[in-house]
């Protein structure tokens, strides 16, 4: 380890956790020098939150704002200039954050099979067929001895759950991810893509892993959405964020049963928990229903679940408002301007931050509600809120809004 980067750590560990509080001079922002509308938001950002214009990381990504990107062309065309700039060019620790922007891809694509292991790959197929085959022979077996039949369907179940995983990690599905998810391991050195990796920066408020980034989106339809995260954010700051708090849990009462009934409790938690640390009012839905169109007014906070890519408009929300929607693929379609994911048309209605995954993230790799709405409310700026909270990185999931954004002051 360099001297530079032992004085950086004694000196963060000596502050305390009041030396994390992320700074405008932290943030690099990327944007596509090749969409003009994406070097004006990179420098409208700058100039409205004070970030140095030479914070700017110009990049060469194509005259049209695509969503997916190959990983050849994240490596060469993003991750590595990101390097770049921060190992060559940058001391140690000097920038925490990443602000991609509209006109930067949205999500990096799967890598392909991993070379040499094609024969492997065959003879691992070959065996899951020969499990699937049994399966359906013991299904269709006529023997009055069930409990033996369900024990040995159970045991191949195992064994044939271990075979799709070593397949998997040799054909390289489940390895797309959003981009900004893969920015956050840009420093980290070599990693197995295949899922996700724990992100060090969950839990963590006084001990600071220099080698992952924290990373956050300015992006919408359109351009001019986008910026307006931004003015919307600055001008929320001003007071404390103020409004009504709807929750929408599904009513799965018990939090032991499964993945389900947790995050239902976590949701329940947190409208409770919204109610003692804010002057908020909350209302919530509790049962498999959604709020109904137009029934949600003065929305500033907003978590619930459950429909999939069918944005229900029920919320009026006010400048500065925070929510997401637990549900796969609602950050599919970003830029669409009749999209109905959630991401994209809560930011067309209004909404000044939100998260949500490009495909398939898993129930579990969403943050907590109760955990990441207490950051929050702690007076953590956005994009820390979410970093300590968050489970995974090299996934599925990405952060829209302005970094900097506090919408409740330091307590």
């Amino acid at each position: 380890m360099s001297l530079r980067i032992k004085t950086f750590i004694c000196a963060v560990l000596f502050c305390g956790s009041a030396a994390f509080a992320l700074d405008p001079n932290d943030i690099l922002v990327l944007v596509n020098r090749d969409i003009s509308d994406s070097s004006r938001l990179g420098r409208y950002y700058c100039e409205k939150r004070n970030v140095p214009y030479e914070n700017i990381l110009y990049l060469h990504l194509g005259n049209k704002p695509v969503e997916t990107i190959s990983r050849d062309e994240y490596e060469q065309w993003i991750a590595e200039p990101v390097r770049f700039e921060l190992l060559r060019k940058r001391h140690p620790g000097q920038i925490r954050c990443l602000l991609t922007t509209y006109g930067v891809p949205i999500k990096v694509g799967r890598r392909g099979i991993i070379k040499g292991s094609e024969a492997k790959l065959k003879r691992i197929e070959a065996a899951i067929k020969q499990q699937e085959q049994q399966i359906e022979r013991l299904k269709q077996d006529d023997s009055s001895n069930k409990t033996k039949t369900a024990g040995q369907l159970k045991q191949i179940d195992r064994t044939l759950a271990a075979l799709k995983v070593q397949a998997g990690r040799i054909n390289g599905s489940e390895t797309d991810a959003s981009v900004d998810s893969e920015l956050s391991m840009a420093l980290a050195g070599e990693y197995e893509l295949y899922r996700w990796q724990p992100n060090k920066l969950k839990g963590v408020a006084a001990d600071l892993d220099l080698r992952t980034l924290m990373v956050s989106r300015l992006d919408a339809s359109n351009c001019e959405i986008a910026m307006g995260l931004v003015d919307k954010a600055v001008s929320a700051e001003k007071a404390d964020l103020s409004g009504i708090a709807y929750v929408d849990s599904r009513g799965f009462m018990d939090p032991k049963a499964s993945q389900f009934g947790y995050y239902d409790q976590s949701l329940r938690d947190m409208a409770e928990m919204t109610r003692l640390m804010t002057k908020m009012t909350v209302k919530e839905e509790r049962t498999s229903e959604l709020f109904a169109l137009g029934t949600c007014s003065d929305a500033a906070i907003y978590c619930g679940w459950y429909s999939l890519a069918r944005y229900i408009d029920a919320f009026d929300f006010v400048e500065g408002a925070v929510g997401y929607h637990i549900a796969s693929s609602e950050a599919i379609g970003l830029r669409d301007p009749n999209g109905t994911q959630w991401c994209t048309a809560m930011l067309r209605d209004g909404i000044t931050a939100t998260l949500g995954p490009v495909s398939e993230p898993y129930l579990h790799s969403f943050p907590e509600p109760k955990l990441f709405f207490e950051q929050l409310y702690k007076g953590r700026c956005l994009v820390e809120a979410y970093y300590y909270t968050k489970p995974f990185n090299s996934w599925m999931l990405l952060l829209i809004g302005d970094p900097l954004y506090t919408p409740f002051p330091k307590r």
